[in-house]
């Protein structure tokens, strides 16, 4: 399974994302491809967010290698599911997407936890607090989607 994370700038939320399915995917032993994006374009090339490397590193998870990069629509050729993590990203995402297959692998990671309720995992950029509550929100989504995907198709 190939999996893209979404969000702003791919430097807090969805480089957290990455981090934390490729983990939960390493320790299950699935062979998945998991990455991040952001819709804008200014931070690539970029490392996350050090507030998001230490929240990672605190909870075992090593994202330091991540880049930032922006989302292109040729992501939704190489990937099965895209999870973004707000509205914005979303209506952002889904105006790039050129097909009703596309349309499909869109969904707002938060519906893993809370189907059809379209919540959005709030940015912690300008937050240095919100960085736990965002990595539990994330790890609980992730807990959710990949037990429901025990293997890879």
């Amino acid at each position: 399974m190939k999996i893209l994370m979404v969000c702003l700038g791919n430097i807090c939320r969805s480089p957290l994302a990455e981090g934390i399915l490729k983990h939960k995917a390493a320790q299950r032993g699935l062979d998945w491809v998991i990455d991040s994006a952001g819709t804008g374009f200014w931070h690539a090339g970029e490392p996350p967010d050090s507030r998001s490397a230490g929240i990672a590193r605190h909870y075992g998870i090593d994202i330091t290698d991540q880049r930032a990069r922006q989302f292109k629509p040729a992501d939704l050729d190489l990937f099965d599911r895209v999870f973004v993590m707000d509205t914005q990203n979303l209506r952002d995402v889904l105006r790039q997407a050129q097909t009703d297959e596309h349309r499909a692998k869109i969904d707002l990671i938060l519906n893993q936890l809370h189907p059809g309720q379209n919540r959005s995992v709030p940015d912690p950029y300008y937050d240095d607090d919100g960085f736990n509550e965002v990595f539990e929100m994330l790890d609980a989504a992730c807990e959710v989607f990949i037990s429901r995907h025990p293997e890879a198709p």
